[in-house]
C-alpha cells in the first residue's frame, strides 16, 4: 500500500478529519483520539493513537529519533489520561492487521470496569464511556492542557 492509499497518511495530510485535533504533533509523530468522523459507531472516550508520520508498517522500520519521540508521546499521553479522566489502568498495544501503518493504541480502563471487560474487551462493556464529537473535542482539550 502506498502512502497515497493509507488511511493514517491521509489523516496526517488533513484529508481525513480527526475530531478534537492532535493532542501532540511534530514533524515525526502524530497523536489524537482514535475516533475519526469516518467511523460509524460512537467512540470509546479516551482511546488515543500515536503514529509515526512516515509511512511504515511496524516498529522495526522506525529510526532512532522516531522511536524516541513515540516513546515520549506514549508516556505523556498516558500521564495526561491518568490525570484527566482518572483511569485505573492504561493498555498500550499494537495490532496492525487492518491498517499497514504503525499505530499504537493507548486505551484507558475506567474505575468500576467489571473484570470480564478488561483488556481488549473494554470496548464491549455496555456501560463504557462513549460520546460524540463534542465529548471527544472536550477530552482532547483536557489532554492537551495536561500535556503542556
Amino acid at each position: 500500500m502506498s502512502d497515497q492509499d493509507c488511511f493514517v497518511c491521509r489523516k496526517h495530510k488533513g484529508i481525513v478529519v480527526v475530531p478534537g485535533g492532535p493532542v501532540y504533533e511534530d514533524d515525526l509523530v502524530f497523536s489524537g483520539h482514535s475516533w475519526s468522523v469516518s467511523d460509524q459507531e460512537t467512540p470509546y472516550l479516551g482511546g488515543f493513537i500515536v503514529e509515526p508520520k512516515r509511512h511504515l508498517p511496524t516498529w522495526a522500520e522506525l529510526n532512532d529519533k522516531e522511536a524516541e519521540t513515540i516513546g515520549k508521546v506514549i508516556r505523556d499521553v498516558s500521564k495526561a489520561l491518568k490525570k484527566s479522566v482518572k483511569t485505573e489502568h492504561l493498555y498500550v498495544f499494537v495490532l496492525g492487521h487492518n491498517v499497514p501503518h504503525l499505530h499504537i493504541w493507548i486505551i484507558p480502563r475506567y474505575p468500576n470496569t467489571p473484570r470480564e471487560f478488561w483488556g481488549f474487551k473494554v470496548f464491549e462493556w455496555p456501560d463504557r464511556p462513549v460520546g460524540g464529537q463534542q465529548e471527544v473535542e472536550k477530552m482532547c482539550e483536557s489532554i492537551r492542557s495536561w500535556m503542556e
